[in-house]
């Protein structure tokens, strides 16, 4: 297996750890708190680790880290607030479809890219694998409003994808930098506008900047990735991570395993071999 896919999957499953922590702490605090808090450890950590990637930032590709930072802040908004509600089984697998859907028709329709005959069918396996592996024990959801908070993180997802791979190689990470700050600068007036008054434990505050590092190191991987393989490919493997919430609260919330996520796993490990041979 080359870099790209591997980076890809460690995209995913940082992202997978960062969604599991922050969903838990938007049913104890305001979301729009969890998400900001979030955005700002993902800078302090895109900060110290940019250094460490020889870089000749250009305007154009910070610009573009900058789009996909926006994209970042209100996927992260919607996705929490739909987390907070306790509609995990509604909002992942919608957030998670359409963030994959929109970049991959962006990339073949307007980047020009090609996948092979064994990767288009990892990515049609790949689609449905997401949306079941996320499903409830009796394959139930939640309301309209959690389906519309899905469907507009699915958009803010798809764009800090798109725009993020759009970053010249020579920028380094550098374009992840300004994508939280431009995240930060997306979800700070809502703060005010929300008026949220809640008073943080120290824990809380430290919890909610572990998810956001955790979502920036999958920025990260996502970013390399993309230089080393279709774009496409890199959207639909780093798109895998609803798996591991799911894996984490059979193992650690001792949820048991409904028939319908355990074909998602087995479907979602298939995609991923698809992928990875094409």
């Amino acid at each position: 297996m080359s870099t790209g896919p591997v980076l890809a999957l460690a995209s995913a499953a940082a992202y997978g750890l960062s969604d599991f922590a922050g969903g838990l702490l938007a049913r104890r605090a305001h979301f729009v708190t969890v998400a900001l808090l979030g955005q700002a450890g993902g800078l302090v950590v895109a900060l110290l680790a940019a250094p460490a990637f020889p870089a000749a930032p250009r305007p154009e590709s910070l610009a573009w880290g900058a789009l996909s930072g926006v994209g970042t802040g209100v996927g992260m908004l919607f996705l929490f607030r739909g987390l907070g509600r306790g509609a995990m089984s509604v909002v992942v697998p919608v957030s998670a479809v359409g963030g994959v859907a929109l970049p991959v028709l962006a990339g073949v329709l307007l980047l020009g890219e090609r996948p092979s005959a064994l990767s288009w069918l990892g990515i049609a396996v790949a689609v449905p694998a997401l949306w079941l592996v996320s499903r409830t024990r009796d394959g139930t959801g939640g309301g309209a409003a959690a389906t519309a908070d899905g469907l507009v993180a699915s958009v803010g997802i798809a764009l800090q994808y798109l725009a993020l791979a759009q970053a010249d190689p020579a920028s380094g990470i550098w374009p992840v930098v300004t994508g939280r700050v431009a995240a930060i600068l997306t979800i700070l007036p809502l703060l005010r506008a929300a008026h949220v008054r809640a008073r943080l434990s120290v824990p809380t505050i430290g919890w909610a900047a572990v998810t956001g590092a955790l979502a920036a190191l999958a920025l990260v991987c996502y970013l390399l990735a993309t230089r080393q393989q279709l774009v496409v490919i890199a959207v639909v493997l780093s798109s895998l991570y609803p798996a591991i919430p799911v894996l984490l609260g059979i193992t650690v919330l001792r949820e048991r395993l409904g028939w319908r996520q355990a074909l998602g796993l087995v479907a979602a490990g298939a995609a991923i071999a698809l992928l990875t041979l094409g």
